[in-house]
């Protein structure tokens, strides 16, 4: 491995007035179209290359006007013109293209150091962590600061209606899904410590991504690393164990910029009435009771939109200014998102991919439809999912559906030392309880189980961070009726 031309955060901060031209290498992926969005609107002259284009992502840089390539139509001469190459995250260590990266005599960095030393250096950056909700909160922080009228820059790892995935914005607030996963193959560091973080909402913190984590602790290494250089608000989840550690850890003679907020905190939030047209919730915050409404529901949801409360709360808005901005909220799509009916039935698409995800989401579903049956179809596709690890959290986080059908995973897990999930094992817990389950192995018998539950009772909430046995990219999707 030659890394000589390899740029940290204070490299790349030492030659930032020299570089102009910015190669993305692998630039149609989330966070790497993303960065390279938010370098072309900072002035940089932006280029990308990749090996193939999907939409959303391939749409939205298109729309840009970034100048696209496919990688086999460039040579090393043209990566020669470029001042920087950021590296994505898909690129392994030790392939032909790691090696001719290295070999070039051309800076290269992580997208998230690139944007961390190159737009975020000198912004007030708001970093929103955790397993789950990272997403769904920075959309809704993005949207209630725009609704006070701050023009927030952000950055958000998803797809949004009628919106690019990030902007530059003023500068006074800056979200970012600030995830734990590690930036490159040169850099096996969480992407949050290079995004010059000077806030953090820590929404949940519990173990994932065994394919690059060996436990929990190794996660909160990363935050203990991040943590003493966040010299600003900080708001963290008081339901999770870890995340109580860590505040214990780091709140010794510094709690006025700390908020630990939960149901298990006296801050909240406290749920005090909910059907499907939204909710109504309280919060305790220096002493004084707040309640507020919103078109949310699911309690996960009111816990998201609680941080991001607390954090306005902190920076002087007033309760009625923040109520206005809360009343009506978008999500982000493949959250909780209705996709249409299918012969009566509702069909309901969700990202959710961990047990707790899966549980709460199926709760917020259960909320807001009370009168449909709801039927599961669990697609574990990431590698941890697909692993053994939470065998018994993922039988426990399906109890309440009525059905359950799990596709077979197209390839063992990635986890080292540790076995597959037990699909059919599930399903026979479920059968045990009176309920309907099956395992399903392609998409016809998908489609065959699908046509058995398209009644107008039913709803199918689809569970899955891929595309379902290709079911998203089938003829289903055409003849769902919105």
């Amino acid at each position: 491995m030659n890394l000589t031309n390899k740029q940290d955060f204070n490299g790349l901060k030492k030659f930032q007035k020299s570089i102009k031209k910015v190669f993305f290498y692998r630039v149609c992926g989330t966070g790497m179209g993303a960065a390279a969005c938010l370098l072309k609107e900072k002035g940089y002259d932006v280029q990308g290359g990749d090996t193939n284009y999907y939409p959303p992502m391939s749409t939205y840089l298109e729309s840009t006007g970034i100048p696209l390539f496919k990688l086999d139509q460039i040579d090393q001469a043209f990566l020669k013109t470029f001042d920087l190459i950021v590296v994505g995250n898909v690129i392994p260590n030790g392939g032909p293209d790691a090696l001719m990266i290295e070999e070039l005599g051309v800076k290269f960095a992580s997208f998230p150091t690139a944007i961390g030393a190159l737009v975020l250096s000198d912004v007030n950056v708001i970093g929103i962590a955790g397993t789950h909700g990272k997403t769904t909160t920075t959309f809704l922080a993005t949207q209630v600061f725009e609704k006070l009228g701050t023009n927030p820059g952000y950055l958000i790892g998803g797809v949004m209606e009628e919106r690019p995935s990030s902007r530059l914005g003023s500068g006074k607030y800056f979200f970012i899904e600030s995830d734990e996963y590690d930036s490159a193959y040169f850099e096996k560091i969480s992407k949050f410590r290079s995004y010059s973080l000077d806030n953090l909402i820590l929404t949940s913190l519990e173990f994932d991504h065994a394919d690059i984590f060996n436990s929990v602790e190794d996660i909160k290494n990363q935050f203990r690393a991040a943590l003493p250089h966040i010299s600003k608000t900080m708001i963290m989840s008081a339901d999770y164990i870890a995340s109580l550690e860590l505040f214990n850890e780091f709140t010794d003679g510094d709690k006025n910029r700390w908020i630990k907020y939960g149901e298990k905190s006296e801050i909240g939030p406290k749920i005090l009435e909910t059907n499907e047209f939204g909710s109504r919730f309280q919060l305790k915050f220096n002493k004084e009771e707040f309640t507020f409404e919103t078109n949310l529901i699911g309690r996960h949801n009111i816990l998201n939109l609680s941080s991001v409360i607390l954090y306005a709360l902190t920076e002087g808005f007033k309760q009625a200014e923040i109520q206005a901005a809360i009343k009506h909220l978008q999500m982000v799509k493949r959250r909780q998102e209705v996709r249409g009916t299918y012969k009566g039935a509702l069909i309901v698409d969700d990202f959710a991919h961990h047990p707790r995800a899966v549980d709460l989401t199926l709760d917020g579903i259960i909320t807001q439809y009370p009168t449909r049956k709801v039927h599961v179809i669990m697609e574990p596709n990431s590698a941890t999912a697909r692993s053994a690890i939470f065998q018994k959290e993922f039988t426990e986080s399906l109890d309440k559906a009525t059905s359950v059908i799990f596709t077979k995973p197209t390839r063992p897990t990635s986890v080292k030392n540790v076995g597959d999930l037990d699909i059919y094992k599930i399903i026979d817990s479920v059968k045990a309880s009176g309920r309907p389950g099956c395992v399903v192995g392609n998409l016809v018998e998908l489609m065959v189980e699908i046509e058995k539950l398209a009644t107008p009772e039913n709803l199918i909430l689809i569970l899955s961070n891929g595309t379902c046995l290709g079911l998203w990219e089938s003829e289903f999707v055409k003849s769902l009726k919105t």
